[in-house]
Formats: C-alpha cells, structure tokens, sequence
C-alpha cells in the first residue's frame, strides 16, 4: 500500500500537469497554418535538400530552418509507420519535438539571452539560434541527436553523403557532430534512440513477412520514445546548468520545472501527435518570462497559463523534497497499459474544468 501522502500526491499531479484543450485552434484542421511550427514550409523538406559539399550533406544545427528540416526529415521517413493513426501523418508521435522547438521560437527562447550578439532577434539574425541559449542546447539534444540515431538505425536508408553537423562558434566541446562522434561520447543516449527507431523499422519488416503492420503496437513505439527524450534531457541537463545564469529568475525556474515536468509526462507514454501536443501546449507561456513576473498572477498571462506556471512550479518543488519520491510513486501508477490510459485521460481533460482549485502540495 502507498502511504497517505503519495495517494493523495498522486492525485495532484494529474491535476498539475492538465492544461486545458485549445478549442480554438480547430481540432479536425490537421492542415491548418497555426498546427505546425512557424516557417515549416520553409524548411527543408528531406536530406537531399540539404546543401551538399564535399560529398557531406552539411546541416547548420544554430540555424532554426535548417533544425525544422532535420524533423521534417525524420517525420516524412518514419511517416509509413503512422498511417494507421491519423491522415496526413497527423497521427505521427515525432511531432512532439518540433511542436515544442516552434514554440521555442515563437516566444525568444532561441535567441542570445545575453544580449550581446543579434542572433534570433527580428532585428538581427532571425533564424539564428544561440550556443547561450539553454532551451537551444537542450533541443539539441532532442533534434540533431535523434535524427542521427535514426540515420544509423538505417531509417533513411543507404544514403549517397555523409552527415555533417556544423558546430556552433562556442562551446564546442558540449555537442557531438556525426554519428561515430555522438556513438563514442554517449553511447547510451544513442542506443536509446537507436532503438525507437529500429522498433519502426522492426515492424516494417514483420509486415512484408505477414503482409500487415499489425505488428506495431503505439504503446511500445511511445515507451521507445519517451525512453530515449528523458534520456536526452537528464543527459543534457547538467551540460548547460551554467546556461540559466543568462536567464531571469523566473524564466529559468520555469526551464527547470519544465524538464522536471517531462519525466511525470513520459511515464503516461503521452501522445506527441500533431493534435494532441499542439492543444497541450497551447497553455504554455507565450513569451520569455522576465524579472518581476510573478507566476500566479503574471497580467498578460491567462489564468490557465499562470495556473500551468504555478503547478509545474509546485510539482517540482515537491518533487524535490520528497528525494523523487513523488516522480517514483507516479512511474509505478503508469507502469501497466490501463494506467497510462487514465493518466494520459487525466492531463488532457482535468484542468478543462475551471473550477478545479490547486491543492497545496507542501501542506500534504
């Protein structure tokens, strides 16, 4: 039996982590403009779009279109796998990562938080994204990193060039630039990713054998995949903890509660599908948060986002006083099928209702 506090602990978290669906961004509309990440028709569309030099397809990781063109990639090749689950590939569980990178974007977590250079700013260089940004980083960890295990997972096939990921002018040393680089300085992390996207391939392979994708079970693609992202961010996480120096209190508060956040939503195996993550992260703060915001009552915050920033807030928190406990009792509820049905159903629906108050964690 799990003591008093984790029952009800438990219960509060589902409740944390629930922001309301955003009705307004039409939920049959897979093709409108608003679903996908600003500038995605831009972005190149597979590998051979990519510039090709000295028989290297050279990718300019800092640069957001060519990131976007990395997940576009990796959505077009895995696109097969998903068809079963949404029209126009909406149903693939790879749209997660550029969703949240677009937003990224969209909001100036991208761009130089020191100030001193111009990279990411409307009134610079736009498209640049900055070695001081800590979201940056940590997205790469979750685009340049999955995309080059795919590549040796064999998803995109035999390709004519090699890979050549372009570094950043700082920092060097934090980033791993081809696949026999990332292999030997973090073989785990590449394993990890590696082995979602064997799994699709593996599927692939029993189907021709039985003439049908039966074989592809979401609920183990999901588990593959939310392995390999927490896998990235606890591997990235204490790369750049120097990176929030260049953040406001708030905002780097926020950084942390998010990737806390992550593991709790992980272990539901949530659906990263092109509907689904687009209304769960309608929610979050649409701009940089800055000195002085106050996450209950930020002004030009809903009360839905203000909400979201207070929960991730109090579930850290708690998260950390408990030594993990609470992260732990979560995992062990969403261990079986069934339970990560309901937990899935509970951070998509509760907080719909407005009427639902924050409990006070630290009381409990």
């Amino acid at each position: 039996m799990w003591p008093h506090f984790g029952i009800h602990a438990l219960l509060v978290v589902t409740v944390t982590l629930s922001p309301a669906p955003a009705a307004a961004q039409g939920e049959n509309d897979v093709t409108g403009e608003d679903l996908y990440p600003p500038l995605w028709d831009l972005a190149p569309g597979n590998l051979l779009d990519f510039p090709v030099k000295d028989n290297k397809i050279v990718i300019s990781a800092w640069n957001y279109q060519d990131r976007l063109g990395v997940y576009k990639s990796l959505l077009s090749a895995s696109a097969k796998y998903f068809d079963a689950f949404g029209p126009h590939n909406s149903g693939n569980i790879l749209w997660g990562l550029p969703l949240q990178h677009g937003w990224q974007f969209r909001t100036g977590r991208l761009a130089d938080p020191s100030g001193v250079t111009s990279c990411g700013y409307e009134n610079g260089e736009l498209l640049c994204q900055s070695v001081r940004s800590w979201w940056s980083c940590m997205n790469y960890y979750l685009s340049i990193i999955p995309f080059l295990g795919a590549v040796e997972a064999g998803l995109f096939g035999q390709l004519p060039y090699e890979i050549e990921i372009l570094p950043p002018e700082e920092q060097k040393d934090d980033f791993c630039y081809s696949v026999k680089d990332c292999w030997s300085l973090m073989p785990k992390l590449m394993d990890d990713w590696k082995a979602f996207f064997e799994y699709l391939l593996s599927t692939e392979q029993k189907a021709v054998r039985s003439a049908s994708l039966s074989s592809f079970k979401l609920d183990n693609a999901l588990g593959l995949m939310w392995k390999a992202h927490t896998s990235s961010i606890a591997y990235a996480l204490p790369t750049f903890h120097d990176s929030l120096k260049y953040l406001s209190d708030p905002e780097a508060n926020f950084a942390e509660d998010w990737a806390n956040a992550v593991d709790f939503i992980a272990a539901t195996h949530f659906r990263t599908d092109l509907l689904t993550t687009n209304n769960f992260q309608a929610f979050l703060p649409q701009r940089m948060l800055v000195e002085g915001d106050v996450v209950s009552s930020i002004s030009d915050f809903s009360p839905e986002q203000n909400k979201v920033l207070v929960s991730l807030r109090t579930l850290h928190k708690v998260n950390k006083i408990t030594g993990g406990l609470l992260l732990k009792i979560w995992q062990k509820a969403m261990s079986t099928e069934a339970g990560r049905r309901i937990g899935r159903e509970l951070i998509e629906s509760l907080t719909s209702s407005q009427n639902l108050e924050l409990l006070d964690l630290i009381g409990i």
